[in-house]
């Protein structure tokens, strides 16, 4: 069973029906109890970085995150989902991030040619990660990605963009003026700047391979 974050800041429909049609069983959870009776979960994210924490710190789900995290279970952040598992932002006034990733939310620095924020489809480059834990030891390649095309594209809405400390984390590049990560891994640990959810084809085959992770 797959759970579903709803914290009030995603897609949370969309994302629930692009899972189920990639192959899986879902559920919709806002409870920290909730979590602790699913398989994988999916952190989805639109808004702000400060909004995000406090909506989770009000529905006391972070501890809850973490401890899922810490068991090992396969966990996917979207977009903004991915954003808060760094350790601070950019945007951000108060909040910190979750520090399950070690690194910074940076926001892109506008000019003539490049509009802030980053709409639309966008190519994302796969990276060969080194084998350096037991869930790597098999594949150099993000398994999110399996049989994704090098350079295929995603759809991307955001201003910001992680930037890892470690840049053995980083699964997928995209170029916006900069590369940034658009797709990070670390063990059982999963992110994502782009929406799979509205990259069509694509975007569901990142989501069944997120589906038959084991």
């Amino acid at each position: 069973m797959i759970a579903i974050v709803d914290y009030g800041m995603g897609n949370i429909h969309s994302v629930n029906k692009a899972l189920q049609i990639s192959g899986a069983k879902t559920i919709i959870i806002n409870k920290p109890a909730d979590i602790q009776l699913c398989d994988k979960l999916v952190l989805p994210g639109v808004g702000a970085f400060d909004d995000a924490i406090l909506e989770l710190k009000k529905q006391r789900l972070i501890k809850a995150l973490l401890a899922h995290i810490k068991l090992k279970k396969p966990f996917l952040g979207i977009c903004l989902g991915m954003q808060i598992l760094f350790e601070v932002s950019e945007e951000a006034a108060q909040a910190k991030g979750l520090g399950v990733l070690k690194g910074v939310v940076k926001r892109f620095q506008s000019h003539k040619d490049l509009k802030v924020p980053h709409i639309g489809w966008n190519q994302i480059k796969t990276v060969n990660l080194p084998i350096n834990s037991a869930v790597q030891r098999k594949s150099k390649k993000c398994p999110l990605l399996k049989d994704i095309p090098n350079g295929s594209y995603a759809y991307f809405c955001h201003s910001y963009y992680p930037e890892p400390e470690d840049k053995n984390v980083i699964a997928a590049l995209t170029d916006y003026g900069i590369n940034f990560a658009s797709c990070v891994w670390k063990d059982n640990v999963y992110g994502v700047q782009f929406h799979p959810e509205k990259s069509q084809i694509i975007g569901l085959k990142i989501l069944e391979n997120f589906v038959n992770l084991c």
